[in-house]
């Protein structure tokens, strides 16, 4: 998406996410979400597909989401406040192999799916995908469950610093081709690394456009 960045949009995310952030409230049932304030904006993927680490990058705040390596660690929804409440981050429970009981993992995912549905200030859910492996079953579950939803939502390769140079060149154009046969995806495929850096400035670029 590099030719939709200017230098003004690229410095408006940086200035966005250059304040102070906070850690607001983790939610497992819909009676403990908080009234909306500004733009939401969610993130959605597999299990440890690096959800918590991209927004730790975004924010360059280091473990302002808790990220693990164990699959399925988080089973709330996590608020974190930006720049002062102007934009509200949410971390959501990771889907496809998450070790937990299978009683809690069904009660999560009605969580998730109550929350899509009823939450008008959610603006945009990016959808992590991890670029090792592309769009798996799962994943287009998590797909067909946003189209329903009507919830915009925009694919966002996770990891590209682990993914073979000739994997990244096929998979990028394979999930670019997905999400554009997808009502209500916004089509264009960020690329980045929680490691290395690579992609956040375009990503911190894109939210700030969104506000």
């Amino acid at each position: 998406m590099t030719e939709r960045l200017t230098p003004e949009l690229i410095e408006a995310g940086r200035r966005l996410f250059a304040g102070t952030h906070a850690f607001t409230i983790g939610v497992s049932q819909l009676e403990q979400l908080p009234p909306t304030k500004g733009i939401e904006i969610a993130f959605a993927g597999r299990s440890n597909v690096g959800k918590s680490s991209l927004i730790n990058a975004l924010t360059g705040t280091k473990g302002l989401a808790r990220a693990s390596n164990t699959p399925g660690r988080t089973r709330e929804l996590n608020f974190f406040s930006i720049a002062g409440g102007r934009l509200t981050l949410i971390d959501m429970p990771g889907y496809g192999f998450a070790k937990a009981p299978r009683a809690e993992t069904r009660k999560w995912q009605s969580l998730m799916r109550a929350f899509l549905r009823g939450r008008p200030a959610l603006s945009r859910v990016f959808l992590l995908i991890d670029s090792r492996h592309g769009a798996l079953e799962a994943d287009k579950d998590m797909m067909d469950l946003l189209d329903e939803a009507a919830v915009t939502w925009q694919p966002v390769l996770t990891k590209t610093d682990k993914s073979k140079p000739g994997d990244l060149a096929r998979i990028f154009p394979d999930v670019a081709a997905i999400a554009a046969k997808r009502p209500a995806a916004f089509p264009l495929v960020h690329s980045t690394s929680s490691e290395t850096g690579a992609g956040i400035d375009a990503l911190r670029a894109e939210i700030a456009g969104l506000l």
